[in-house]
């Protein structure tokens, strides 16, 4: 019974993730600011925001070595890649053109962790993550376009995913040996701190932004981070690979939230793709958690 609990706790954590971080690309969208701006300042608020369960849990810094902290801060630089190659590419094309890109992540996760962890994919899981692009790819055809800027945005969407899951790789040991609140808080810190760099040898403007910006920027930090800070507890429970895979029905989420609040259109094609993309993401995780 408790193994069971154990299950739906983490489907439900998954489901909650995948809402959360459906209103990243709608967050971006809103603003004007620069992709590395908007990523440097979401991450310097999420640690703010993680400061009071990182004083209740500050003695398990000790329990870090070098290595461990050479780990996370190449976590943090991961991470801000991430951001800031996928929020670029939002700059340059639509939600769902950008979103699609990231069906490729459970790919890349799998081939990650084959090569570094040697783990090992059964047929019915691919099948699964098949089912899902094929719906991923019908919610983003409508949206493709000839244009050399929606090119170079879904070239960044892809880097983006490279980055990410290069990003849960390194975290997937490191975070067992500390709470997810303190992996979170690391990386986040580190994250923004590489962005800081960047944006000041870039020559972008750190400061005189709106408060409306300000608000974007808090948004963010809110809620699509609250999906990160899960998927740092969840690597105690399943790998990169099922994270990756949950994250597929974010263009769903995105895109019906693009219609919603950005007034972006949408095909019956993009509707069954939808469907194709949540049915495989159920399909994955009720394989996961009966194994």
């Amino acid at each position: 019974m408790k193994q069971r609990n154990s299950s739906s706790s983490v489907g439900l954590l998954l489901i909650v993730s995948m809402i959360a971080i459906s209103f990243a690309s709608i967050f971006v969208k809103w603003s004007h600011a620069p992709a590395t701006v908007i990523s440097m300042y979401r991450m310097y608020l999420a640690c703010v925001l993680l400061l009071p369960m990182v004083w209740r849990k500050r003695r398990e810094f000790s329990k870090l070595s070098k290595k461990d902290w050479l780990f996370l801060t190449l976590s943090g630089v991961f991470l801000a890649l991430h951001f800031a190659l996928w929020f670029g590419s939002l700059k340059l094309t639509t939600v769902a053109s950008s979103t699609i890109i990231l069906s490729l992540q459970p790919i890349v996760a799998l081939l990650g962790g084959f090569l570094v962890y040697k783990e090992k994919t059964k047929l019915s899981t691919l099948v699964t993550i098949g089912i899902s692009i094929i719906g991923v790819v019908m919610v983003g055809w409508g949206d493709f376009g000839l244009s050399k800027y929606v090119i170079i945005g879904d070239f960044l969407s892809f880097l983006s995913v490279i980055a990410i899951v290069s990003y849960l790789l390194i975290g997937q040991n490191t975070v067992k040996k500390i709470s997810h609140w303190i992996y979170s808080f690391c990386v986040f810190l580190f994250a923004a701190f590489a962005l800081t760099l960047y944006n000041l040898f870039a020559g972008v403007a750190l400061g005189g932004y709106s408060s409306q910006e300000w608000g974007i920027f808090l948004l963010l930090a809110l809620f699509p981070t609250i999906a990160h800070v899960i998927y740092n507890l969840l690597l105690n429970y399943v790998n990169t690979a099922t994270i990756s895979m949950s994250i597929l029905g974010e263009p769903v989420g995105a895109t019906i939230l693009a219609v919603i609040l950005l007034g972006e259109h949408v095909v019956i094609m993009q509707i069954i793709g939808g469907f194709f993309v949540l049915l495989g993401v159920f399909l994955f995780l009720t394989k996961q958690r009966k194994e």
